[in-house]
């Protein structure tokens, strides 16, 4: 142990700094009765590096859009981060950080997008935040490439992330990282925390792969430093910043470090030191035990150099934009402030056509036309651009070297596909979508629930969207997949029924700026609608409306989708059984079931009894069609066989369903 941990006499504002982060972690912890104080024990020295000599930031304008980017990927050791933020000048003060934990605090368990200044990203899931930190290094790179030219760089910012062993563990970061050094993302610097120690005790009861080597693989610079020594920290991240590829240091760490009963043991992961042990810890480190969340000036002068520095930098940079042509000014304002026209829809349905086709070939035609009215939309698909049509035509892909295009090739990498999209969103300077089958939004659920919880704006277009995609079978038949989303709080399900409904989805996405939009579409043909004289395209934004309808109700007939044409041959059948029936499209449920009661009422008659129609689970679907509902679907996996077969098998072409409602209508 150095003189610097016996004694506080000595220390410098950098050692201060190293200290004050730890023991506000240990007394946020201790306080709060609940939290992991070891981790940010052991990586204070990192921290500290990184915002005292390497980061770019601005706590008096957290959003400035040429900010680097520090993202925690492990969120559990979310006090490291609140440390910081509070000794560097963001708006987090001592007390903030005394209610840890607690109920409409700026600091919760976990780092949270929207509550916290200075936080980027939100984390907690573990291989999340590193794989955001991807997306966030490749907006750089996409940013910089429309706006920069020789002689200057409005957009050239850096990221830095903190990553665990966990974070490394889970898949979606082999999926991330190794898009990354495809791309040779040379703006990311990565710090792996190798203390070797998860909650079940040493990580190698289930880690021992060589980092090293699989990252190299990969196509990353890898150095190794030992995360204590400040100075080697200190070059390793100034080597890593001029490197030609993404970086990763891997820094030997001890998780609680500095406790005498606990260091280098999973007793200090998730859970308080304890009184006795935090006595004895800050009395080993020569830390006053008292009062508890002690901070000297001397931890805040620590950051007064780079707090000067970027002030410089930043206000040289406010000066360079005050000062651009007009039309560079504007190229850069439209990258910072990515919108849609507001007579997208109008614009859309003009291009929408009326023939019988596949709702994802509507949506790919509809797309390449979004994507000329909003320049900010890019992504791609999971290796399936034949299949989901969304590459944008006329734009050239991003590859390594070469960031100006709006195209992503992710490979057969789903996971990372989602995670990655996140980053994109959170630079604040495109809109990104990304493309699969429909069964596949399984292996998405993490970052589709996170870009839900964040409310960013991402379009998820997803095809094969029901059991007709027939003869593949019950492993790419989704069934319960529209409805696992459409429960995800703020992420909104669109599934439109022909081109002017594809019109109008991507429309609602691009206008629907606080949260992720789902497309779900088929792969095969469904027929144009015809709707009534006089109906406004902009009822279909509300979620549902009225396609056909009759006087004196027996039945509202609700339908999605590829089901909404069925749902018309069925109204037909029952007519002539003497019913009198409205059919509903209702391309969103979660727009529809926000309306008012009065507008939800108007469409959906109390009184009437209903029925559902569309291809998947039922059970759902009762919070629509009540009690005494009719609901026609399959609650089953499906079957490998021809769509036809599979009408009659399941019970769900236009002429079985009649005979259902017919039998319980009674």
């Amino acid at each position: 142990m150095t003189d610097t941990e016996v004694s506080s006499t000595s220390m410098t504002p950098i050692e201060a700094a190293e200290r004050a982060v730890r023991f506000l972690s240990v007394d946020a912890v201790e306080k709060s009765n609940s939290g992991h104080p070891g981790t940010p024990m052991g990586l204070s020295t990192i921290a500290v590096q990184i915002y005292a000599r390497h980061l770019r930031f601005h706590p008096e304008d957290p959003a400035w859009a040429n900010r680097d980017r520090f993202v925690l990927s492990c969120g559990h050791a979310s006090m490291l981060l609140y440390s910081m933020l509070h000794l560097t000048g963001y708006n987090v003060s001592v007390e903030d950080i005394r209610q840890f934990r607690q109920w409409g605090s700026k600091t919760p368990g976990h780092p949270e997008l929207g509550h916290t200044d200075g936080v980027e990203t939100t984390t907690g899931p573990l291989g999340q935040g590193i794989c955001n930190a991807i997306g966030l290094a490749l907006a750089s790179k996409m940013g910089g490439a429309r706006v920069n030219t020789a002689d200057e760089a409005l957009i050239d910012y850096s990221v830095y992330c903190i990553a665990s062993d966990g974070d490394l563990m889970e898949g979606v970061s082999y999926e991330a990282c190794s898009l990354a050094g495809h791309l040779k993302i040379d703006n990311l610097v990565v710090v792996y925390d190798a203390n070797n120690i998860t909650i079940d005790g040493k990580a190698d009861l289930s880690f021992t792969e060589n980092v090293r080597s699989r990252f190299e693989c990969q196509g990353w610079t890898v150095s190794e430093v030992d995360g204590h020594d400040a100075t080697a920290v200190n070059a390793a991240l100034t080597s890593a910043k001029a490197a030609t590829k993404p970086a990763l240091i891997i820094a030997k760490t001890h998780i609680g470090f500095g406790s005498p009963g606990k260091q280098d043991t999973s007793d200090s992961h998730g859970a308080p030191l304890g009184a006795a042990e935090t006595r004895a810890t800050k009395e080993a480190a020569g830390w006053p035990v008292e009062p508890a969340f002690y901070v000297p000036d001397a931890a805040r002068e620590a950051f007064a150099p780079a707090r000067k520095n970027n002030r410089a930098l930043y206000d040289a940079w406010t000066k360079r934009v005050n000062a651009l042509p007009t039309e560079r000014r504007a190229q850069l304002d439209a990258l910072l402030n990515p919108g849609a026209p507001a007579d997208l829809l109008e614009q859309l349905i003009e291009v929408a056509g009326d023939k019988a086709d596949a709702t994802r070939s509507h949506s790919g035609r509809i797309e390449q036309t979004v994507g000329q009215l909003v320049p900010a939309l890019v992504g791609g698909s999971a290796d399936l651009n034949a299949s989901v049509k969304t590459k944008l035509k006329g734009a050239s892909d991003i590859a390594a070297g070469e960031y100006s295009g709006r195209n992503l090739n992710f490979g057969i990498r789903e996971h990372g596909m989602g995670a990655i999209l996140n980053g994109v969103s959170l630079s604040g300077m495109f809109i990104p979508f990304g493309s699969t089958f429909l069964i596949f939004s399984d292996y998405m659920r993490p970052p589709m629930r996170l870009a839900a919880l964040m409310g960013r704006q991402i379009v998820y277009v997803y095809t094969h969207d029901s059991i007709f995609l027939g003869e593949d079978g019950p492993t790419h038949q989704p069934v319960e997949q529209l409805w696992s989303m459409r429960l995800v709080p703020n992420l909104d399900v669109v599934r439109p029924a022909d081109a002017v409904e594809c019109a109008a989805a991507w429309a609602y996405a691009m206008g629907r700026t606080d949260g992720p939009t789902v497309l779900s579409l088929t792969r095969h043909t469904v027929p144009a609608l015809n709707r009534p004289d006089g109906f406004d395209p902009r009822q279909m934004l509300k979620g549902a409306y009225v396609l056909s309808d009759d006087t004196e109700l027996d039945l509202v007939l609700v339908a999605t989708g590829s089901e909404v044409s069925e749902a018309l041959s069925t109204k037909e059948i029952l007519a002539k059984a003497g019913k009198r029936v409205r059919v509903v499209s209702m391309p969103c449920v979660d727009a529809f079931m926000r309306l008012p009661a009065a507008e939800r009422d108007a469409i959906l008659p109390p009184g009437v009894r209903r029925a559902s129609f569309e291809l998947g689970v039922t059970a759902p679907w009762k919070s629509i069609t009540g009690l005494d509902g009719i609901e026609i679907g399959v609650d089953s996996f499906g079957a490998s066989a021809p769509f036809e077969k599979l009408q009659e098998e399941y019970g769900v072409s236009p002429q079985r369903a009649a005979q259902k409602i017919l039998d319980l209508l009674g």
